[in-house]
């Protein structure tokens, strides 16, 4: 760990503002409108919405991750800690028993904050929250409880792009890194794969807003990223994620030198029959034409 880094949290923690954040953060679980569903239910008392989550997050795994993007794993791994459910529920979701299904278990503020302070223990190079969006404010939480004990890592906030620009501002000055995807440009995809015809609109105004939080991405001497916005976008046959547009955007209002993660990896699973476009998968041709694309907008910095 580079003793010299200071995560943004520290500060916050040692002003007070993070206490406050938590306070806020905890009162809107009282009529949830964390995220844009904006389902209205009492979390607190265990009523549940679309994210089936009540007042505890719930989680499925924690581990030092080697698949992500090389500026997180570095020697040792990025520290992730995969929450239980979601917010979106994408018919093509690849961990479908966990978004769909919530495999995992319920664990509190206090479970969390230890969870966090063993992958710091472990040797890991930052604490990687993955499919946070439903869980901000026992996130927050948790990490006021583990930083006063000493966690020291960057914090990612790893998300699905569906995100509300308020909730987002409850993570300014704790979040360091932020790396959310943007999965369709075009609302009738959206609504199609994850009954949100708002996702386009939602994403682009979440990687505003945490672009303007964190900034482009920076690492240190050894190329482990501190903080600043790392975006992904998971190709989808047939064009339908709208890839040109996706990295039109993020050229021409986040910046040219936003680090984007241009990923192969869709498969068809899930519920993704009920979209005769998804029911194959992603040729090479495809990704190619795509990473192409993304160049011939602009970007350079790529995973």
């Amino acid at each position: 760990m580079n003793t010299s880094f200071v995560p943004s949290y520290a500060h916050s923690l040692e002003s007070g503002e993070l206490k406050d954040k938590v306070r806020r953060a905890m009162s809107i679980l009282e009529h949830c409108t964390l995220c844009p569903r904006r389902c209205g239910v009492n979390r607190t008392q265990g009523e549940t919405g679309i994210c089936k989550t009540g007042k505890n997050a719930r989680v499925s795994s924690i581990h030092a991750h080697f698949g992500e993007e090389p500026p997180l794993v570095g020697r040792n791994g990025s520290g992730t800690v995969f929450f239980t459910h979601c917010n979106l529920m994408c018919i093509f979701c690849q961990n479908w028993d966990i978004s769909h299904q919530g495999f995992g278990e319920d664990a509190t503020d206090t479970e969390l904050a230890r969870m966090m302070l063993a992958l710091q223990e472990r040797g890991c190079h930052n604490i990687n929250f993955v499919t946070p969006s439903h869980v901000v404010p026992q996130i927050l939480s948790a990490v006021e409880k583990a930083a006063a004990d000493g966690l020291r890592l960057p914090l990612v906030y790893n998300s699905g792009g569906y995100d509300a620009v308020e909730t987002l501002g409850l993570l300014e000055g704790v979040v360091d890194i932020y790396m959310p995807d943007f999965k369709f440009w075009d609302e009738t995809v959206a609504e199609s794969t994850c009954n949100a015809p708002d996702y386009p609109e939602v994403a682009r105004r979440a990687l505003s807003e945490m672009h303007r939080q964190v900034g482009d991405l920076v690492v240190d001497d050894e190329g482990l990223a501190r903080n600043g916005l790392i975006a992904r976008h998971l190709v989808l046959p047939g064009g339908l994620a709208g890839t040109r547009q996706v990295m039109r955007f993020i050229a021409e209002h986040i910046s040219k030198k936003t680090y984007v993660n241009v990923m192969s990896q869709y498969r068809p699973v899930g519920m993704t029959h009920t979209v005769p476009e998804l029911s194959r998968a992603l040729s090479a041709a495809d990704y190619r034409a795509a990473l192409d694309t993304a160049r011939e907008e602009g970007l350079f910095r790529f995973a």
